[in-house]
């Protein structure tokens, strides 16, 4: 038998086969999860023009000094805001200083496509330009 049985519960039918295969089939011992959809291949694809478009027209202090911040160092920073900047820090390895838990890859669909429209209105408060096609300048 495999390690894992998934339904997508998305009308009755799916729903009772469902519970029937928990009543009648489930080994003893296995665990029942429920969980909301995560992000979309699409959803994830969404939020990089617009990181691309951060990192290529805004400077931002790093270490007392203003840079051009990676696509993913933005990433932190504005997951961070998204978030409201109520992060837990951790002192690093040698001393420097460590975001905990910022991960977006958790996100459910709905909580992606707010974060998304986070970007979109952090984007356009900043006066950064965002292109769909990442490579335009």
């Amino acid at each position: 038998m495999s390690d894992k049985k998934r339904f997508v519960l998305i009308d009755k039918d799916r729903r009772q086969r469902c519970a029937d295969w928990a009543l009648h089939s489930a080994p003893d011992g296995w665990h029942a999860t429920f969980s909301e959809p995560t992000r979309t291949l699409e959803q994830n694809a969404a939020q990089w023009p617009i990181l691309t478009a951060f990192s290529t027209q805004i400077m931002w202090p790093v270490n007392g000094h203003m840079v051009k911040m990676s696509e993913d160092e933005w990433k932190d920073v504005l997951t961070a805001a998204f978030r409201r900047e109520t992060v837990r820090l951790a002192m690093g390895l040698d001393g420097g200083v460590v975001m905990l838990g910022q991960r977006t890859s958790g996100f459910g669909k709905r909580e992606f496509s707010d974060w998304l429209e986070f970007l979109h209105a952090t984007a356009a408060a900043r006066g950064v330009v965002v292109y769909e096609d990442a490579r335009k300048p």
